[in-house]
C-alpha cells in the first residue's frame, strides 16, 4: 500500500462547535501512517453535512469546511492531496433529490443548490489548504456510471448522463453559458452562482471515479416486468430503475467505459478510487482482479491513470441500507466484525496484482457479472456493435478444484451448491470415490485432483445409536478425519473439518468460545473432540470448524422441517425447552466455510446464525417465519423426548474470531421462502 485516503472529518473532530476540536484519534494514526512512509490522501466530508449544526443547503457550509479544512493542513502540513469532500453529485442526489439523507428533500432545486454549496465548499476548502502547501492537489472523487433506457425514455437517460458530469464539469469552469445546463440551472436562479464558479474554477489534479458493479443503470417503463421493483419517476412518465449489469444484454459498459469517457472528456490524470463488491470473498477478489486489469490495459493506450483502490480496507457497514436503517457489514481486506482486523485473501492478493505475481486461483474465474447468474430479470437487448455481442476468446484460466467430502449429505450438497453458484471448481467425493476408512485411497485421491483445499463434510451424525456403536463412529469422525487432514498437511493443502458444539458439556449461560475446553458427554461429541484436538496439533492452515442445529429447506431430513411439516398438516410438535443450542443456516455456512478456506484460516472457529434458543424456542421463531401457529409448539423437558445420547442443557456458541454469518432472523427468513418454494413446486408436480 503506498497511499490510503483517511477520514479527518469535520463531524469527528468538531461535533458540537467549530471552535472546539477533539484531534487526538487522528493526531495518533496519521502520525503512524506517516511514519511509515504512506501517502494520505485527507477525507474532510465522506457523505452528508458534516457536524450537526451545518446543513448542506445553507450558505454557511462552505466558510465553515474551508476553516475545517485550513485547521487540518495547518495541523498536517505533510498531507499534498485532498478531497474536501466526497462524491458530490452522490450526496446531492441521496440528500436532496430522493430524500434518504438529510435534509431529507425530494426538489430539483434543492438538489442543484447542494451541489453548489459543496463545489463552492471544495474551491474555498482548498484555498485555504493551499495557503499552507501551495503544492498540495485535488483528488475529486464521484460515482461514476452510464444510464440506459428504453426508447421512450431516452430523454430521462441522456440527462442523466449529462447530470452525472455536474459536478467536475463545476470544478473545471466548464458550466458557462454554453454549458447545456446553463440555462436549466439559471432557471432556478443559480446563475451568478455558476458565473461566479466559472470565474474561479478549480479543476482536480485528479478524477477520481467511484464506479460500482451497479453504477450503470437501466430505466424500463415497462414497470409490470419488474415484480418487486419500486416505481418512480420524473412527474412526466414513470419507470423502474435497476441495476443494468442485472438486466441488459450485451452487458453495459461498465468500468472501462466509465474510464475511458472520463479521459477522453477531461484528460486529467484518473484513478480508480473505490473498487469493492458486496459479495463473497471469491467475487470480491474476481472485481479487484478485474478493475486492476482495465486499469493496465487502458494504461497501455495512454490513458493517465495513477491508482486503483481498495475500497474500504477495513470493510463497511450499512450500505446495503444506504446509511438509512441497521444494515449488514462487508469485509474488505480486513475483516474487522470481531473488534480485531483479520487479513482477509484480499490482503495478500494485492500486493500479488502490484508486483505481477501469481495470485489466488479463485480470482481467476469469471465473476458473477460475466455470468448468466447476473440476469435478475428478463434479458433486454442493448443495442451495440459485434464485438460487444461476441463473448471473444476466454480468458478465464481455470483454478484449482476444492476437494470435498461427503457427497451424500447436506453440508456435503450445500457445498457444491455454493461452489457451483459462485464459479468455484470442485469435485464431490463420496466413500466410493474416496473412503477416509484407506489411507491410500485418500492419497491415491488427493493426488489425482489438483486441489488446494480439502472440506471434509463426511462423517457420522447419528448421536444417539454413537451410544450403542462407538467403534464405528469413531471409525469415521475421529480416524478418518486424522488421515484426511494428515495426508493433506504432508501436501500443503489446507483443510476444514467440521465438530459440533457437543464437544462440550453444558453449564449455566453457555456461551462457548472456541478456546474454551471440550468436555463431551457423549460418545458422538467425544469422536469429535478426539479428532478435533489431533488436527490442531498439526497447525497451519488447518480450520476446525464447530456448528450446531443444521436447518435447510433443501434437506427435509432437519429439525426446521420437521417442525414446519408437522405444523402445517395441524400437528403438535414437542421440543426441549432446557437445552439451548447455536443453529446454524446451511447455505449462510457453506458461503462462510468457503471464504474462511479462501482465505487460508486455521485453527478453531464457531460458524453458527449466531442466537442462542432453547430446541422449543426455535421451533416457535421456525412457526413464525412460516406463517405456521406457533401454538401448536409443546415446550418439554429434553429427557421426556426418549434420547439415549445425554444431551447438555446448555451449548450455546460464541466467537472471539466474529461471525461472519448473517443473524437467526434472517437465516429463518430465507429458510421460510425455501420451504414455500419447495412445497409449491411439489405441488406443481
Amino acid at each position: 500500500m503506498s497511499a490510503v485516503r483517511y477520514p479527518i472529518l469535520w463531524e469527528r473532530i468538531s461535533p458540537d462547535h467549530p471552535d472546539e476540536g477533539d484531534w487526538s484519534w487522528t493526531d495518533d494514526r496519521l502520525s503512524q501512517l506517516h511514519g511509515h512512509g504512506v501517502r494520505v490522501i485527507g477525507g474532510l466530508v465522506h457523505h452528508g453535512s458534516g457536524p450537526r449544526y451545518t446543513d448542506l443547503t445553507q450558505h454557511t457550509f462552505a466558510p465553515g469546511l474551508a476553516s475545517h479544512a485550513r485547521a487540518a493542513a495547518e495541523r498536517y502540513p505533510w498531507i499534498a492531496d485532498w478531497t474536501p469532500i466526497n462524491e458530490p453529485i452522490t450526496t446531492a442526489r441521496f440528500s436532496a433529490l430522493y430524500g434518504h439523507w438529510y435534509p431529507h428533500t425530494r426538489d430539483e432545486r434543492m438538489f442543484w443548490l447542494v451541489l453548489l454549496n459543496q463545489i463552492d465548499a471544495t474551491r474555498l476548502a482548498m484555498s485555504e489548504v493551499r495557503v499552507v502547501n501551495s503544492a498540495a492537489r485535488l483528488v475529486q472523487t464521484d460515482d461514476l456510471g452510464r444510464t440506459y433506457a428504453t426508447a421512450s425514455l431516452r430523454e430521462q437517460a441522456a440527462f442523466d448522463n449529462m447530470r452525472r458530469w455536474a459536478g467536475w464539469d463545476l470544478l473545471c469552469g466548464k458550466v458557462t453559458q454554453h454549458h447545456p445546463l446553463f440555462e436549466r440551472l439559471s432557471r432556478f436562479g443559480l446563475g451568478d452562482r455558476l458565473r461566479a464558479i466559472a470565474d474561479s474554477p478549480c479543476q482536480p489534479d485528479v478524477i477520481g471515479v467511484n464506479h460500482y458493479l451497479t453504477s450503470d443503470r437501466f430505466l424500463d417503463h415497462r414497470t409490470e416486468l419488474y415484480e418487486n421493483e419500486p416505481v418512480g419517476g420524473n412527474g412526466r412518465d414513470q419507470y423502474v430503475d435497476v441495476a443494468a449489469i442485472r438486466v441488459l444484454d450485451p452487458a453495459p459498459q461498465g468500468l472501462a467505459g466509465a474510464l475511458s469517457e472520463a479521459w477522453a472528456r477531461y484528460r486529467i490524470p484518473l484513478a480508480v478510487t473505490e473498487v469493492h463488491n458486496g459479495c463473497t470473498r471469491d467475487e470480491q477478489m474476481r472485481w479487484m482482479r478485474q478493475a486492476w486489469d482495465i486499469a493496465s490495459e487502458l494504461a497501455k493506450t495512454g490513458v493517465d491513470i495513477r491508482a486503483v483502490t481498495s475500497w474500504a480496507l477495513f470493510g463497511s457497514s450499512g450500505w446495503n441500507t444506504l446509511l438509512t436503517a441497521p444494515g449488514v457489514y462487508e469485509p474488505g481486506v480486513f475483516d474487522a466484525n470481531s473488534g480485531v482486523p483479520r487479513a482477509t485473501a484480499m490482503a495478500s492478493m494485492l500486493p500479488a496484482l502490484a508486483a505481477g505475481d501469481r495470485i489466488n486461483p479463485v480470482a481467476t474465474s469469471r465473476g458473477w457479472w460475466q455470468r448468466d447468474v447476473r440476469f435478475a430479470h428478463a434479458a433486454v437487448p442493448r443495442p451495440a456493435p459485434f464485438a460487444a455481442r461476441s463473448p471473444g476468446p476466454c480468458t478465464e484460466r481455470q483454478s484449482a478444484s476444492i476437494l470435498i467430502c461427503g457427497a451424500t449429505g447436506t453440508l456435503g450438497q450445500a457445498l457444491a451448491r455454493a461452489c457451483g453458484h459462485r464459479n468455484l471448481p470442485f469435485v464431490l467425493t463420496d466413500r466410493r470415490q474416496m473412503s477416509l476408512d484407506s489411507r491410500e485411497m485418500i492419497e491415491r485421491t488427493l493426488d489425482r485432483y489438483q486441489t488446494w483445499a480439502v472440506i471434509n463434510a463426511s462423517g457420522w451424525v447419528r448421536v444417539d445409536d454413537a451410544e450403542d456403536q462407538a467403534d464405528a463412529c469413531f471409525a469415521a469422525n475421529t480416524n478418518g478425519a486424522i488421515a484426511l487432514a494428515a495426508a493433506c498437511d504432508e501436501r500443503g493443502v489446507t483443510t476444514i473439518t467440521f465438530s459440533s458444539d457437543l464437544v462440550f458439556g453444558g453449564r449455566p449461560g453457555g456461551g462457548y468460545a472456541e478456546d474454551d475446553e471440550p468436555a463431551a458427554r457423549n460418545v458422538y461429541g467425544r469422536s469429535k473432540a478426539v479428532a478435533e484436538q489431533a488436527i490442531a496439533m498439526l497447525g497451519g492452515t488447518h480450520l476446525v470448524v464447530r456448528t450446531a442445529a443444521f436447518f435447510s429447506p433443501d434437506d427435509r431430513y432437519n429439525f426446521a422441517w420437521a417442525v414446519a411439516d408437522a405444523l402445517q398438516r395441524g400437528e403438535r410438535f414437542r421440543a426441549a425447552s432446557d437445552q439451548i443450542v447455536s443453529p446454524s443456516y446451511v447455505p449462510h455456512l457453506a458461503d462462510a466455510v468457503l471464504d474462511l478456506a479462501i482465505d487460508r484460516e486455521g485453527g478453531f472457529w464457531h460458524l453458527t446464525s449466531g442466537s442462542a434458543v432453547s430446541w422449543s424456542e426455535f421451533a416457535r421463531r421456525i412457526a413464525e417465519a412460516c406463517g405456521l401457529p406457533p401454538s401448536l409448539i409443546d415446550a418439554v423437558p429434553g429427557d421426556t423426548l426418549g434420547w439415549r445420547a445425554v444431551r447438555p442443557g446448555n451449548v450455546s456458541l460464541s466467537s472471539r474470531r466474529g461471525s461472519p454469518m448473517p443473524p437467526l432472523d434472517q437465516a429463518l427468513a430465507a429458510f421460510a421462502r425455501g420451504w414455500r418454494a419447495q412445497l409449491a413446486q411439489q405441488k406443481a408436480s
